[in-house]
């Protein structure tokens, strides 16, 4: 199943992607009216363990859904929302998981090949898979890319072994964890700035369960940047496998159903091209993930101002 968020009539709703085309989108609030409620999110039908997917597998053979309108929805007309909005605690991202990217990194920096090290990204840092991502020369002037399997994490669990990892694996969406490289590496190396600017980093556009991916390890991973292709690599080339990296994160840490884990770039990135690229206003960069879905997005000029948080 392609599970997604969008927006209706300024409500945040729990989809199926449908159709032969993936066009269509089954709105489970509407199917569920009158029956027993619908999931509220993506984040619920994770809690609910198989429950969950089981439910919402019988609503999607439900006469309603086969019906048409109001249950079913075009795509395009839809505006998508990041799929986890936002995922368990901050984003546990991966770096250099990549052996070419680790090695154009270090030639880049001036640096010895570095082993893959884990960083997070704030939740802060997520926004839809086609909505325009902004840039302020002020905050940044090297905004980069990098194109990234995501993993979701289905069933918690600390120590985990490697032969019970992918058990663990709720589903897979498409990450380009947009960096700030001016921020990521001043101030004496601030992985976690560099990559959490707001709404920089788009997700999605849905999150396709495991069982629709048995062989997460030989999947495309590739990024164009107005067309011209960036990046091309392929997660076959990962040093750690997704299992590696779920027994890695877990060692003494409990990973909650729920988390995202970027899972590393493969090489073709923007600082460590001769000469360097960055993105720039007007720059429309698509992610795309073999089998699991593409992003679009922009990128904005736009003044990022100071606000106030008014949280309790």
């Amino acid at each position: 199943m392609r599970l997604l968020m969008f927006q209706h009539a300024g409500e945040r709703r729990l989809g199926i992607v449908h159709g032969a085309n993936l066009d269509e989108v089954v709105d489970l609030v509407e199917v569920a009216a009158s029956e027993r409620s619908a999931p509220a999110d993506l984040l619920s039908v994770i809690d609910l363990g198989d429950v969950g997917l089981n439910h919402i597998r019988q609503l999607l053979t439900s006469t309603k859904a086969s019906s048409g309108a109001p249950f079913v929805r075009r795509f395009q007309d839809l505006r998508i929302l990041p799929p986890l909005d936002p995922p368990r605690g901050d984003v546990l991202a991966i770096g250099r998981n990549y052996e070419r990217h680790a090695a154009e990194s270090a030639r880049a920096w001036g640096e010895q090949v570095k082993p893959p090290t884990i960083f997070t990204k704030a939740q802060t840092s997520l926004t839809g898979p086609f909505d325009d991502i902004p840039i302020d020369p002020v905050v940044s002037e090297k905004i980069d890319w990098e194109a990234e399997l995501g993993v979701v994490i289905g069933r918690g669990g600390a120590n985990i072994k490697a032969a019970d990892a992918m058990r663990h694996v709720f589903g897979y969406t498409v990450v380009n964890d947009v960096s700030a490289r001016d921020i990521q590496n001043g101030w004496g190396g601030q992985f976690f700035k560099g990559k959490s600017l707001d709404g920089s980093s788009p997700i999605g556009p849905w999150v396709v369960t495991a069982d629709e991916i048995p062989d997460p390890q030989s999947l495309r991973v590739s990024l164009r940047v107005n067309g011209e292709v960036k990046q091309d690599g392929n997660t076959r080339d990962m040093i750690y496998p997704i299992a590696q990296l779920i027994v890695w994160l877990s060692v003494g840490m409990t990973l909650r159903p729920g988390t995202l884990i970027a899972t590393g770039t493969p090489d073709g990135v923007g600082f460590a091209r001769t000469p360097p690229e960055f993105l720039k206003p007007g720059d429309v960069v698509e992610t795309e993930v073999e089998r699991i879905g593409l992003m679009r997005n922009r990128m904005v000029a736009a003044a990022v101002a100071a606000r106030r948080w008014e949280g309790t």
